[in-house]
């Protein structure tokens, strides 16, 4: 079965009431989770916010009563933080990671935590040695709704898991220039759909099966990419996941789990914008869907912090931690592989070219 937690400090300094809390990264991620920090938990304190683009993070700083920091070094090592979160760039996520470690601050890190085994790997062997939290932002494991699915495979009341289906799908692509750098779609999309897919299942992957293509038009195939992608999974015990991914809808932001066992079925449905509908004498019309992932995920960003400030305060473990930091990457570079290659590919086969593992 899935492991979820990662140890905690026994750190006096991290079990504090009050929550002193330092954000890097101040692009739209970073500002969801510095609105999230300043605004919505009690006790808990937005110190400061850092970014390589100045004029973005004073833009932030300003809006929220935060000062600005023009180094993230200076930032993970003053004294009036206690928390760090990383909501930079992926490729950055390692180094900081590391450095945050050493300083023995609390981490909260944005999925992927790398883009790279080796790296993730450095950075957990860093996480372990400090004994430090540490929890990564998978925060659809918070919404209530995956949470109903996840527990009606938990609880039995489908009984054994036969097959996951997960439908991903954005409302609008993301910039050209951030689809350069994200890793592909397996690494910066999917990525939650394979940890879903773990979550939902309660089983480990064993192997995958990917294909995809470029059907919008937007460009991706000049960064090595796709736009549109279909991955099989197979789980240790048989179970199978299938997952659909597009980079853009006509209807709306589109996200959905069925999860099919041997006594039932389990259903997370994409919610309407509102509940109203329209009869009239030439059909129906009901509400549309929500536009973004901000709109549909608003309460699991809340819910994540408080889980990760409630761990921090009770040194507890995480809800998300380092035991779940590694296998979405793998099983997202075997999709890759796979998509590349043309076949199915063991996520044995990825995990044998990681030069070292954590401790």
């Amino acid at each position: 079965m899935i492991a979820t937690s990662t140890a905690m400090t026994n750190s006096p300094d991290l079990a504090r009431s009050h929550l002193r809390v330092g954000v890097i990264g101040c692009g739209r991620i970073g500002r969801v989770h510095a609105e999230v920090v300043a605004r919505q938990l009690p006790g808990v304190e937005l110190v400061a916010v850092c970014d390589t683009d100045p004029e973005r993070a004073e833009a932030l700083g300003r809006q929220l009563g935060a000062a600005v920091s023009g180094d993230p070094e200076e930032l993970i090592g003053g004294s009036g933080v206690d928390a760090i979160a990383i909501c930079s760039s992926t490729d950055s996520h390692a180094d900081l990671i590391v450095r945050a470690a050493a300083a023995e601050k609390a981490i909260f890190c944005e999925k992927p935590v790398s883009l790279e085994l080796d790296e993730l790997d450095r950075a957990l062997a860093a996480i372990a040695d400090a004994g430090v939290p540490f929890q990564v932002g998978f925060n659809r494991r918070f919404d209530p709704a995956h949470e109903s699915v996840r527990a009606a495979v938990v609880d039995g009341v489908i009984g054994r898991p036969h097959l996951v289906r997960i439908s991903s799908r954005d409302s609008a692509p993301p910039p050209l220039e951030y689809l350069r750098a994200s890793g592909g779609i397996f690494l910066d999309m999917t990525v939650h759909d394979f940890d879903m897919a773990r979550y939902i299942a309660g089983t480990e992957v064993v192997d995958v099966y990917a294909r995809g293509g470029s059907r919008l038009g937007i460009g991706v195939e000049a960064a090595g990419d796709v736009d549109t992608a279909l991955a099989v999974l197979g789980h240790e015990d048989g179970c199978v996941t299938a997952i659909d991914n597009s980079r853009c809808t006509a209807y709306g932001y589109d996200q959905r789990v069925e999860a099919f066992g041997s006594l039932g079925m389990a259903v997370l449905s994409n919610p309407p914008l509102h509940t109203g509908s329209l009869l009239v004498s030439n059909g129906g019309l009901t509400t549309g869907l929500t536009n973004s992932f901000l709109d549909r995920y608003a309460q699991s960003y809340l819910r994540e912090w408080e889980a990760f400030v409630e761990s921090v305060r009770t040194e507890m473990p995480t809800l998300v931690g380092v035991n779940d930091a590694r296998p979405p990457l793998v099983i997202g570079l075997a999709a890759k592989r796979s998509l590349d290659e043309g076949r199915p590919i063991p996520v044995a086969e990825v995990e044998a070219s990681a030069v070292g593992r954590p401790g």
